[in-house]
């Protein structure tokens, strides 16, 4: 069976962590646990003072009530689960599995669907899923190196990041759960 990462990138300011960082940290972290996802973020900044995702995820976790807290944030951190990555260059790192965007306007012939990802998830493939985060979304260079774009609303309908992050999160996971070839049932 593949894993599947939740990859959110930064739009925002990326010398500045700001309370959107905060606020998406802890959902995503709570969404990552229920169903069996990791967490990766891609050029975020730190709060003044730290260096890593489990100091990170400790901060977060003393400084919001989302996630219990931020109890899931803490567990999926502790159990090895929350990476930090800079901003992808040419690609995105090879160990989180092939990198998908969501978005609301695939590109003509970057177009999958869950179907296909629930099948690499299950034939063993990870899949990274790529969530912009800010209004800006991704820039142009990560949908054209990213090799898929997933469109989950089928109305080109445009979600914000954590309403997109769950929606995409529940389908998957529910698909990899009903699929005859998972061992998960």
């Amino acid at each position: 069976m593949g894993r599947v990462t939740i990859g959110l990138y930064n739009s925002y300011d990326s010398r500045n962590f700001r309370e959107a960082h905060r606020r998406v940290l802890a959902r995503a972290g709570a969404l990552a646990l229920a169903f069996d996802q990791n967490l990766a973020v891609f050029g975020f900044p730190f709060p003044e003072g730290l260096s890593t995702p489990r100091e990170m995820a400790e901060w977060v976790a003393e400084t919001t009530s989302i996630g219990e807290d931020g109890l899931y944030l803490r567990q999926l951190s502790s159990s090895g689960r929350f990476h930090s990555f800079p901003f992808p260059g040419k690609g995105f790192p090879p160990q989180l599995g092939e990198a998908v965007l969501t978005t609301s306007h695939p590109y003509p012939g970057k177009s999958v669907d869950v179907d296909e990802l629930v099948a690499a998830l299950t034939g063993g493939r990870s899949i990274c899923l790529i969530f912009g985060l800010g209004p800006r979304g991704v820039p142009r260079s990560i949908h054209e190196i990213v090799r898929g774009h997933l469109e989950i609303t089928d109305f080109d309908m445009s979600l914000e990041t954590c309403t997109a992050m769950g929606a995409v999160s529940a389908v998957i996971a529910h698909g990899v759960r009903a699929s005859p070839r998972s061992s998960r049932q």
